[in-house]
């Protein structure tokens, strides 16, 4: 009967068929998932490192390439699998102090920007998270897209991949500060930081991995829980009046709650807590702004960014003249506080802290705080 229908509406078998499923990118999956997909086939364990190796260090373009697997194996991780790149680079810029921002394509039409800052003994790789971002912090050009998507886990991956294959010696260090708010996009990050740190994928030290938050208490503590990294804690201000009013979130994760989650963050052993504090001039750069500060975090064993503000329009705020730099500063290690001036690398090509909307500069400006 099936087939006699089928006759009549002059349809093929193949076209009665459902809808091909979607491939995930091989790149996708984490460690553990891949070791499953190699049990799953009954195939033997170091399977799965061989995949890891050509996937990550090899960096071939497609599993025929794949020489020391079986034919049988190629053509199953084949059906299985894609390994295109996720990213297209779309333009890069190189700054007057060596600073490079590369703008990628994704495959949906939007766009992401990913910074390089390459310093006399380390290249320090900055990376975004999302397209966007929901958390609508008044001084940071990402927060005037609003968020757009999470990234995924290849597209995120793919930005070392690319960038990696593209300078000479490696990166030695991996910010989650680009755009977006990393922990709004938790479990990719994770399975980012499992592929970066495993001996058998990319090998990176956890010391090496910084995971920068705006204060998503919550997630704070998750992710301490499920994989070892840094933590810059993106603070900004002392006081939750002013907080409230230049980072939405802090109505939510108060002052209070936020320091708590960040001295209960499990921290790679002789490395300490960060905290970065963004200066806007005669918004949050007063001595009596610092004391509150040098009060609030004197006595916990971290270390403070002070960072001078990068300016971008449309964003209002200015930067302080850097005598004002100083003194906040000085203010600071008054309280036995380990203070350093994060100098702004990039500003130039609009790649410095802050500066990074790829090209949605005047989307929209939420009006209204996440809800996350």
């Amino acid at each position: 009967m099936v087939f006699w229908l089928v006759s009549l509406l002059g349809l093929s078998v193949m076209e009665m068929q459902m809808p091909e499923r979607e491939i995930k990118n091989i790149k996708d999956l984490s460690p553990k998932e891949i070791e499953k997909f190699v049990s799953d086939n009954n195939l033997k364990p170091f399977r799965a490192r061989q995949i890891s190796k050509w996937v990550y260090q090899k960096g071939v373009s497609c599993f025929e390439e794949m020489s020391d697997l079986s034919k049988d194996f190629r053509d199953l991780l084949e059906l299985s699998f894609s390994m295109e790149p996720s990213l297209e680079l779309s333009q890069e810029q190189i700054s007057e102090d060596g600073t490079k921002k590369y703008l990628f394509d994704l495959s949906d039409g939007n766009q992401i920007e990913t910074v390089l800052i390459p310093e006399k003994s380390r290249k320090t790789l900055c990376v975004s998270s999302q397209v966007g971002c929901a958390l609508g912090c008044t001084f940071c050009m990402t927060g005037t897209v609003g968020k757009i998507r999470n990234l995924t886990p290849s597209e995120i991956l793919d930005q070392y991949l690319l960038v990696n294959k593209d300078n000479e010696n490696g990166i030695t260090n991996i910010v989650f500060m680009g755009m977006g708010e990393p922990l709004d996009n938790l479990d990719n990050l994770v399975r980012v930081i499992n592929v970066l740190t495993d001996p058998t994928y990319l090998g990176l030290s956890p010391k090496r991995i910084t995971v920068s938050t705006s204060g998503l208490v919550p997630k704070m503590k998750e992710l301490g829980e499920q994989v070892s990294v840094n933590l810059a804690v993106s603070l900004n201000a002392a006081r939750d009046e002013l907080r409230d009013e230049i980072m939405p979130i802090n109505k939510r994760y108060p002052i209070k709650k936020l320091i708590d989650a960040s001295v209960k963050f499990p921290v790679p052993n002789r490395k300490y807590l960060m905290f970065e504090y963004v200066l806007l001039r005669d918004v949050n750069d007063s001595d009596s702004d610092a004391h509150i500060l040098g009060r609030l975090l004197g006595g916990i064993k971290c270390k403070i960014n002070v960072i001078p503000f990068n300016e971008a329009s449309p964003l209002p705020y200015k930067s302080p003249d850097w005598e004002r730099v100083l003194k906040f500063q000085e203010i600071l290690m008054s309280y036995k506080i380990n203070v350093r001036i994060r100098k702004s690398r990039g500003s130039d090509i609009l790649g410095a802290c802050g500066q990074l909307a790829a090209k949605y500069p005047s989307i929209r400006v939420k009006e209204t705080p996440a809800h996350i």
